[in-house]
């Protein structure tokens, strides 16, 4: 039987496995896909001598820029990005290669696209990991420009930290994507810390969570008037894309 997985940390609540499971016995498929969560990317070298029948790996937080000193080849766009969340194993003469592909992307773009109107033109990315540079990637392919929004006290370049972040700013910058964790479940309490006062009806709110459907970012951006929307569609999009990309790369 083919197999597949989802490499991360933690993975208890990944959409993942649901989705293929589901689309497997939809279309006859005789494959299976699994969770292997890993303490450490030191740990992906075991994974894959344990599992030499591994076709492709789904790759999640924290390790999308961490794997890519394991990866054989990159993909020109995941090069670009910074960032892979699947990875392609190839098996010719006994020899297994490794090659990395940012799916992401694809779905992101492709969600947020329709929900763009012409004044949104200048975007906030809260956070600065794989998703993040995936984000800021998408956005400036779609002619916004980005932010990036960060924890540490020494921000990067094109980055300011949240207690840079002012009421002047969220006006101006009025698409808001949230890349962390924050308010995932279990955590549902939690929301990222941004002056929510200066969010309006031309604002547009994009959390890459899922779980649960409507985060405490988002409701503090629908009950303000701004267009709100989460990671689901996303989510289908790159998984599709990524079964394409398992199936038709040698």
């Amino acid at each position: 039987m083919r197999l597949f997985g989802l490499i991360g940390h933690p993975l208890e609540h990944s959409f993942s496995p649901g989705y293929f499971r589901e689309k497997f016995q939809r279309e006859g498929i005789e494959a299976q896909y699994r969770l292997f969560p890993l303490n450490s990317i030191r740990e992906f070298p075991n994974l894959i001598t344990k599992y030499p029948n591994l076709e492709g790996l789904n790759v999640t937080i924290p390790y999308k820029k961490q794997i890519i000193p394991y990866l054989d080849s990159l993909d020109k766009e995941a090069g670009q990005i910074g960032a892979v969340n699947t990875l392609v194993f190839h098996k010719k003469q006994g020899v297994s290669r490794i090659s990395g592909y940012n799916t992401d992307m694809d779905g992101f773009f492709h969600s947020i696209e329709p929900l763009l109107k012409p004044y949104h033109r200048h975007a906030l990315v809260l956070g600065t990991g794989g998703s993040a540079a995936m984000v800021g990637y998408a956005l400036r392919k779609l002619g916004v420009d980005p932010l990036f929004v960060t924890r540490s006290t020494h921000p990067p370049a094109e980055s300011i930290t949240y207690s840079q972040l002012t009421p002047d700013e969220l006006n101006y910058r009025n698409v808001i994507v949230n890349t962390t964790p924050v308010g995932m479940y279990p955590h549902t309490g939690e929301k990222p810390t941004i002056p929510y006062s200066a969010v309006g009806p031309n604002h547009l709110l994009f959390d890459l969570v899922y779980n649960p459907t409507e985060t405490l970012f988002l409701k503090e951006g629908r009950k303000r008037g701004a267009k709100v929307e989460n990671g689901y569609q996303m989510l289908c999009l790159q998984a599709e894309k990524s079964w394409q990309i398992w199936n038709t790369t040698t």
